[in-house]
Formats: structure tokens, C-alpha cells, sequence
């Protein structure tokens, strides 16, 4: 079962937003057998709505539309799409009356834009929308369908939650299709798939493998469709098993989940806490920490020491140290792990010092040379990174390698 979405707005083609709905959308309908073989992001035209919803609904059962529905002049997805299936826009009293109520509750008088947000096709399938005043549209033709939802992606995510998933699932027959991420560090995406072309080649027939790089680790996301979801998970199941001999130490997680939550669930199960003591992060390893909910029971605060007097006079940093070997350097990077770790009064402290570009290096240390450390009971451990040009990647590609560090101490 494959569908195809489609997004409107001069917004998203000219940069303006990033389309997000899209990736959110995918990730829902696979959930239920349901892939994606193509996305297209249009202009407000009405021509190239109609051309587009043409050729996607020759080649898909489902359509999915999101953008398009406001109440300015240049949403004209619903009056296109009316005159596309030969429908009359007609009022909807209960849908005139909640925008009605929801205007009047902040004092905004009716006007003839949130009037035509009333109308509707008079052969659409609704759905509510319970965040907003635009609808969710069904149309049927020819056995296929499009449905078309506004752009605001918290509308739209509502809309799919609160009914129309179902509406999908049981309008069309959808396989079970059951995925498995194995997360992997410290191995190169070329060089890990090197390591597995054995027993990629031997996968069974029905089950594909995914390969998702990101800073500092490597997804490998394994999938299987057929009739029954138990049986799909007992093979997908002896797969992972079988790749955990093969990388006894690189793999940290069996979800797609983040480093910093791996963090969380290790620190809250062995009752311990954490500082930060960062430089060229900047606090980045910071925000991932406290990103997640719950983070006041492990994490106690950091020390973003950017200039060198705050490295010396807080974290007690060498001067000497500092003036000879300069702040990227092993000595220094543990000394901010083990100050960090005694001001906080912690039990594991991180730190980080580099260059993270795009200028600032010299010969002997370029851009991208990074310290990473951990502080704990058993002493500090320190590790050399030698990253990329480009600041960001290098920001959370030491972010992820000195977490890792932690997550491997505390899985010990």
C-alpha cells in the first residue's frame, strides 16, 4: 500500500518554512503498512494543484494534502478542489457557529474570510478539526482518494490522531509492517556496512535494511511487512541477534531513541547525577540533557567556560597549563571535567574543548580538533576527536562522543 503527499505554500518553496507535516505524515502512515513513494511541495496555484493531484492520484490509491486552507485570498486549495470533483460549496451551520464562538471568545468581529471558512464541498467526507477553523476534506474518485488538511502542523497532527488514521486503515487493506532501529557508535556508515555484507546478503527475502547516518552514530533500521505481526517480530528478532555478534560494542540502543535519553534512563536507574563543564559546545550538551522531562532528578547545572579566566577561576583549571598548552588540549579538558564535578558536586561531570570552526586553527591544532572528558569516582578519562569544517556538526558530534562516554561508563 503506497501514498503520496503533497504540500502547498510559497512558503515552503522559497525557504521560508521547513515542511515538516511531511516527515511527521510518513512516520504515522508507516506505522500502519502504509509507505510513502513520493513527496511533492507545490505553489498556491491552481493549476498546479490540479495537474499535481492528477498525476499522484494516477499513480496512488491516497492522496494527502496539507497547506492551502487559510482564510486569505491566496488559500485556494478548498474552492480548487471543489471545482476539481465537480462539488458546490455549501455552508456548514455547526462549523459557522464554532467559528463564530471561537472569534467572539477573543473579540474579533466576523468577516467575510472567516465566513467562507464555513464552506464546505457538498460531497466531501469532514473530519473536525479541533485545533482550528479549516476542515479536513475526504474525496473519493475512481476508487482513490485525497484528502486534504491545513498546513498548521499541530492542526494537522490533531486531525490524523483524532480520527482520520482510522478512517484510512479501514477504508483501505493495509499490511503489518513492523520495524526494529538498532543504534550504532564509533563506526563510519562505508565501514559498518563493510562489516554486515554478510548477513545483509542473508536477510530474508521480505526484509529490507536501512542505513541512517547522523553525527556521531550510525541507524540501522530493519523492516519486515506481512500478515502477522508476531510472526514478523520473531524473525525481525533474530536478525538483531544475530548482528549483536557482530558488533558486541557499538551498539547503545535497540529504539530509535537519542543519546540523552539513553543518559536519563541510565542515570535515573543507578540514582546518580550529572554536570557539564562546556567550551566549545557552548551548552549544547546542556539543552540535550534538560530536554528531557524529568532531567532536575539527575542533571544539577553546567559551567559554559568559553573564556579561559572562567576555565581558572571556577573550574581551577591550571594557569599554567592553560598559557602552555592552551585550552584544546588533554590536561586542561580533564581539569574542567574534575572542577566541574567538584563545584557541581556531582557524581559524573562532562566537559568539552575544541575548535569548532570555522576559523580559529592553527597547523598543529585545526578546525575541528575537539578534548572530550569524563570525571567520575574512578577518575577522569579523556579522548581526542579530530572532526570536520563545519561548526555545527562538530558541536554535536562532540556533544554525542562525550555522552557516549558516560553511557559506557554507566553501563559497566
Amino acid at each position: 500500500m503506497q501514498a503520496e503527499i503533497i504540500t502547498i505554500g510559497d512558503e515552503i518553496l522559497i525557504g521560508q518554512i521547513v515542511d515538516t507535516n511531511s516527515a511527521w505524515m510518513a512516520k504515522e502512515l508507516n506505522k500502519y503498512g502504509i509507505g510513502v513513494s513520493k513527496i511533492t511541495s507545490i505553489s498556491d496555484e491552481a493549476e498546479d494543484i490540479v495537474r499535481t493531484i492528477e498525476a499522484a492520484m494516477k499513480r496512488t490509491p491516497l492522496v494527502l494534502m496539507t497547506g492551502g486552507l487559510g482564510p486569505t485570498n491566496d488559500d485556494i486549495t478548498k474552492k480548487t478542489l471543489s471545482d476539481y470533483f465537480g462539488m458546490k460549496l455549501v455552508q456548514d451551520d455547526a462549523l459557522y457557529q464554532k467559528i463564530q464562538d471561537r472569534l467572539a471568545k477573543y473579540g474579533i468581529p466576523m468577516n467575510r474570510f472567516n465566513r467562507e471558512q464555513a464552506l464546505i464541498p457538498d460531497g466531501a467526507r469532514i473530519f473536525p478539526n479541533n485545533f482550528g477553523s479549516a476542515p479536513c476534506m475526504w474525496f473519493e474518485k475512481e476508487n482513490r482518494v485525497l484528502i486534504s488538511m491545513p498546513g498548521v502542523p499541530f492542526e494537522m497532527k490533531g486531525i490524523m490522531q483524532n480520527g482520520l488514521i482510522s478512517a484510512i486503515t479501514e477504508h483501505f487493506e493495509t499490511p503489518e509492517i513492523v520495524h526494529k532501529t538498532i543504534m550504532t557508535d564509533g563506526i563510519g556508515e562505508s565501514v559498518l556496512a563493510d562489516m554486515l555484507s554478510d548477513w545483509e546478503e542473508n536477510l530474508p527475502q521480505q526484509m529490507k535494511l536501512a542505513y541512517l547516518p547522523s553525527p556521531g552514530k550510525v541507524r540501522l533500521r530493519l523492516s519486515i511487512t506481512g500478515e502477522h505481526k508476531s510472526t514478523l517480530e520473531k524473525i525481525i528478532n533474530k536478525e538483531v541477534e544475530k548482528l549483536k555478534l557482530i558488533l558486541p560494542d557499538n551498539i547503545f540502543a535497540y529504539d530509535d531513541i537519542a543519546i540523552e535519553q539513553c543518559i536519563a534512563e541510565l542515570l535515573l536507574a543507578k540514582g546518580k547525577t550529572l554536570g557539564t563543564a562546556e567550551s566549545c559546545t557552548g551548552g549544547y550538551i546542556a539543552h540535550l540533557i534538560t530536554s528531557q522531562a524529568g532531567s532536575s532528578a539527575y542533571f544539577k547545572g553546567s559551567i559554559v567556560s568559553y573564556a579561559n579566566e572562567i576555565k581558572e577561576n571556577v573550574l581551577g583549571v591550571n594557569s599554567k597549563d592553560l598559557e602552555e598548552l592552551g585550552a584544546v588540549s588533554k590536561e586542561v579538558v580533564e581539569q574542567m571535567a574534575e572542577g566541574a564535578r567538584r563545584v557541581l558536586n556531582t557524581d559524573y561531570a562532562v566537559a568539552t574543548s575544541g575548535i569548532a570552526g570555522p576559523d580559529g586553527g592553527s597547523e598543529e591544532k585545526p578546525v575541528g580538533t575537539v578534548w572530550i572528558a569524563l570525571a567520575g569516582d574512578f577518575g577522569v578519562i579523556s579522548e581526542k576527536l579530530e572532526l570536520y569544517k563545519v561548526r555545527e556538526r562538530n558541536i554535536k558530534v562532540s556533544a554525542f562522543r562525550v555522552l557516549n562516554l558516560l553511557r559506557k561508563e554507566l553501563e559497566k
